[in-house]
Formats: C-alpha cells, structure tokens, sequence
C-alpha cells in the first residue's frame, strides 16, 4: 500500500500555516505546530515525519533552537529540514546550512519553488531510506541483519548501563534445518525461515529488535526486559513455531535466554551467554528454552 510522505509545518503564524498546508496537502499527509514545544512533540511520534518545514523567528523557542533539539534526539535526528523565513541576510542563511538545514527558502514564499523544494528532499529522504533498509535487512526475511544488530545491541549495552535498566536477548535456533533443506528442498526451508521471521517480527514491541543472525538462527533484543520476562517471552515465541506447520512440516525451535550483568561491558558477552544456554537447550534434547545461569555451568 502507498502511503503519503508527511511533512510538518511550524510557524507561529496561522495563516503561513494554513498557506503552506493547502499548498501540500494534495501530495502529503501534513501535520502542523504553531510553536517549538509542539513540533517537538509533533515530531517524535508516529508517524514521522519525512521532513519538516521550520520557521526560524518563533517565540519562546526559535527555529534555530528547536532545530537543535531535533537533532539531539535519535529519533528525530535523521528528519532534513528546511527553514522558511523572513530572515533572507546571506549569512542568515549561511548560518541555516550551517546548522545543517537541507534547504533554506526565504519568505515571501513562491509556491512553486516551495513545492518543487519540498518534492526534492522528500525524494532524496525516500531514497536514503531505501539504501538503509537494503543495507540493515535481511533480505530473505525482512528482519534486521547481522550487521545492524552488531550496532544497535553495543549502543543497547551502552544505554542500559548508564540508565540501570535490563536488558536480555533472546537466541532461537530453528531444529535439524539442515534436515529440513535436505528433505523438502531450500525453497520449502526459505519459506520455514520466512514463516518463523514472521513470527518474531510480530512478538517485538516497538522497542525491541527481532534480527537473522544467520542461516537459521535469529536473535532477539528485549529492551528494559529482566531474564524472567524474556523466559515467558520465548516459550510463547517456542510455543508458536511449534503450532506453525508451514507446508505441512512440523518445525520446532530451541532457545537460549541471558540478562545482561553488571559486570558485563561488550555486548558479545550477553550474546555468548544466550549461546551458552542454547548449547544446553539442544543437548537436553531441544524444542525447549533455557536461561543462562553460572551456577549451571
């Protein structure tokens, strides 16, 4: 289904709102703020925006402020800007661009630079993402790569120091794959593979990062998620897989669950011990979830 790009507008005055909404309408979904605090607001929450069109002489906040505090925040970091502005000096606009504003259209505003503007960013961002999607999924799946879970879970380990919340992850390893592929062919394994990514996209909250880490194997990030709670996450995960039969087959799943410790500073030591209780998983005979504790080992 295609779905319109959105475009925020914030500009104090509501009739410089009202122009430019009814200039983009037709093209975008729009949302608008008519002061800095709501843009922030507006701008963190679903959805988000493609771009945002930023007027710079605002009270309380001004533009240049709330730019800023965009770009602060992982969230709306990545969103291009252009300011909209009376301030038409060239080292007002040498300060915009240097900010890092895509764009900087003086008012009065032209509406046909304004859209033709507005249509190039929005081209330029849908292309970015396009490359960063090709770039961070797995291609077979749809799920996070092995590459983008390497990055996300460090700054995840990171973050749930500094903030003393848990974290757990969670490995599951598809039972006897190869015999799968050996038996019914790789097409029937791919649409297995298929079928449980599935499943684990849809038990991720929005929070949390469901990956392929290769071949049948898959990971899951729990975030501010204790080692109990991921327990009663797998076995539903587990539970699931086993009440999958794609094309007919009976496909079980083993897994091993680890909670970050405090003494832990890499992100491969989580990952090692989740490994650890999926070795163990396997060995007491699969289909099964175990928790990794060093009084078991």
């Amino acid at each position: 289904m295609n779905t319109k790009a959105v475009v925020l507008i914030v500009d104090d005055v509501s009739t410089n709102v009202q122009t430019l909404a009814l200039l983009l309408k037709e093209e975008y979904d729009i949302k608008v703020a008519t002061g800095g605090a709501r843009a922030l607001e507006l701008a963190s929450q679903d959805p988000i925006p493609d771009l945002i069109l930023l007027d710079v002489q605002m009270p309380e906040i001004n533009g240049y402020d709330v730019f800023k505090l965009l770009k602060e925040e992982s969230i709306t970091a990545k969103i291009p800007i252009i300011f909209i502005t009376g301030k038409d000096a060239i080292e007002d606009e040498e300060y915009g661009l240097e900010l890092g504003a895509v764009d900087y259209i003086a008012k009065p505003i032209r509406p046909s630079i304004v859209k033709a503007r507005v249509k190039t960013h929005i081209t330029l961002k849908q292309q970015h993402d396009q490359l960063i999607g090709m770039a961070t999924h797995d291609q077979l799946t749809g799920l996070y790569n092995r590459h983008f879970l390497s990055d996300v879970l460090g700054k995840k380990v990171s973050e749930s120091k500094r903030h003393n919340h848990a974290l757990s992850v969670i490995i599951v390893d598809i039972d006897h794959f190869k015999n799968v592929n050996d038996t019914f062919g790789h097409l029937t394994g791919d649409i297995i593979l298929k079928a449980v990514a599935k499943i684990m996209e849809n038990s991720a909250r929005k929070e949390d990062v469901a990956a392929r880490f290769g071949g049948e194997e898959f990971i899951m990030v729990l975030d501010s998620c204790t080692a109990e709670d991921a327990l009663v996450k797998a076995e539903k995960l587990r539970s699931e897989i086993e009440a999958l039969h794609p094309e007919g087959i009976l496909v079980t799943a083993s897994f091993g669950v680890a909670q970050l410790q405090q003494d832990m500073q890499r992100y491969e030591d989580l990952l090692k011990n989740a490994d650890t209780a999926l070795y163990i998983a396997k060995e007491e005979g699969r289909n099964r979830v175990v928790l990794y504790e060093k009084k078991a080992l």
